[in-house]
């Protein structure tokens, strides 16, 4: 592992700097292990990087192309290159199995690498005008200075996702991410610091968001806020950035439904519910949370379910073969256990699960769980829950009420259906009031080549990913000019 910066873990103006305390990083697999201290900033620490970001910006928007795609392809190769190293950084700080930290990181290499080459596509329009002799030319330009707020559940992806984009239409960025993963954020930062970038054309300000969190979306001297995380805190970002015009990008929570129809492949359906409830402990926001089960296979499938579900070997994040990991910390395996418990007060049946395990060694150890009997106005099937949680919802054999049920919901990221039908999947391709779609797939699982978001609570803004990044990350100019 390269020695990377810690308790001087600011990247600012293109040097590394210290902060104003340190927090510590702990291993939720195993809590006597601290991966380190790392440094916090402050609102000092927020302007001088809004400062050297506003700066650079020019001079990166001026960088020819090939420059640029080939300091973006580099950082992709990198990051592909070191996937193991970094994935088992990323897997010791946030808990998930190395198999997906190392398939994370290779996955943000392959997001440097399809935004280099978008470096290499940004093409405009010409159009004639209604006036003779005029010509138009419609181009699309960086629109500056990107703050990127990005959570601890896909510590580098998710970041990448955002980063790659801003840089390759030319911003400028100053990046704050969650707490709870800084040694990923230092160890991405410390890539992209050797890759050629000019100074201050990217910027880490780790800290809470309380202080750093606030001084950024509160700037008048930033022009763009992509931000994922919850709800309380996306209505908080566009109620900051409004007053002062920066356009806000929010990708928010969801409340997943993944319906098994009655004429489905069970063998499909209890791996897309096995992938999409329970993989990364369900710490994802594409989570299938709420599984409406038609009748006529609602006792085959749920014994199906709950036998596959006893196979899943628990464990320490770097131990072989294991599925899943611990949660994230103290604070969410407590909110989690407390959903439980709010689940059976209002009558569901704990099928399986529902506990805290104890291992070999003391960490953060959720048993995947399982609840029967419950209804989809019940509040554990109406919030999002960050747990390695699934509710069963029993429903009719009728297409119709699936799809009702699915969208009785103030989220719309995912939702999916197990059917061999081609008219169930059509309706529910068609109805179904979700960003994305999936049809006899697992609910969790994007391509990172197309566009990503929902509807309602879910997101707001522009798509991110692919293609339609740009909508976030560019300005549209129009350009008119008499020729002759």
């Amino acid at each position: 592992m390269t020695n990377l910066p810690t308790n001087n873990a600011l990247y600012i103006n293109g040097e590394w700097r210290t902060g104003t305390h340190t927090i510590t990083n702990i291993n939720p697999s195993d809590i006597s292990e601290t991966i380190g201290e790392y440094a916090q900033a402050d609102e000092s620490h927020v302007e001088e990087a809004i400062a050297a970001a506003r700066r650079a910006q020019p001079e990166w928007a001026r960088v020819p192309m090939e420059r640029k795609q080939a300091i973006l392809q580099s950082i992709g190769d990198e990051l592909i290159a070191r996937c193991d190293e970094l994935g088992r950084l990323l897997s010791r700080e946030e808990g998930k199995p190395f198999a997906e930290g190392r398939g994370e990181i290779y996955r943000s290499g392959q997001f440097f690498h399809y935004f280099a080459a978008e470096v290499l596509r940004q093409m405009g329009d010409l159009a004639d005008s209604v006036r003779p002799g005029v010509k138009i030319e419609i181009t699309r330009e960086a629109v500056g200075v990107v703050a990127i707020i990005s959570p601890w559940n896909f510590p580098t992806a998710t970041a990448v996702w955002k980063i790659a984009p801003a840089l390759a239409f030319g911003n400028s960025v100053i990046w704050k991410p969650a707490n709870l993963t800084p040694a990923s954020s230092v160890a991405l930062t410390e890539i992209i610091h050797r890759h050629g970038l000019p100074a201050g054309t990217f910027n880490l300000v780790l800290g809470s968001g309380g202080s750093v969190g606030d001084a950024l979306i509160n700037s008048p001297d930033i022009d763009a806020v992509s931000f994922t995380g919850s709800v309380p805190t996306g209505r908080k970002v566009a109620a900051a950035t409004a007053p002062n015009f920066v356009r806000c990008q929010l990708e928010m929570g969801s409340k997943n439904a993944l319906v098994i129809a009655n004429d489905a492949d069970l063998d499909i359906a209890i791996e897309a519910t096995i992938g999409g409830s329970f993989s990364g402990a369900g710490q994802k926001c594409t989570a299938s949370s709420r599984l409406l089960v038609m009748d006529s296979v609602y006792d085959e499938y749920v014994e199906r379910l709950a036998q596959r579900m006893k196979t899943l070997k628990i464990g320490h994040a770097l131990e072989e073969g294991i599925f899943m990991g611990p949660v994230v910390d103290d604070k969410q395996l407590a909110a989690n256990l407390n959903w439980v418990e709010k689940a059976k007060k209002q009558g569901a049946e704990i099928a399986l699960g529902g506990e805290r395990l104890d291992m070999p060694h003391e960490g953060y150890y959720m048993a995947p769980t399982l609840l029967l009997g419950t209804q989809n106005d019940w509040e554990i099937n109406q919030e999002e829950v960050f747990a390695p949680l699934a509710s069963v919802i029993r429903i009719s054999d009728d297409i119709e009420e699936a799809i009702a049920i699915t969208n009785e919901t103030r989220f719309g990221l995912t939702g999916g259906i197990i059917t061999q039908s081609l008219r169930n999947s059509a309706l529910f391709k068609e109805r179904v009031e979700a960003g994305c779609v999936m049809v006899n797939l697992a609910t969790a699982g994007t391509d990172y080549h197309v566009p990503f978001g929902g509807r309602k609570s879910s997101s707001f803004g522009p798509r991110e990913q692919g293609q339609y990044a740009k909508e976030f990350y560019t300005i549209v100019k129009t350009a008119y000019q008499r020729a002759y």
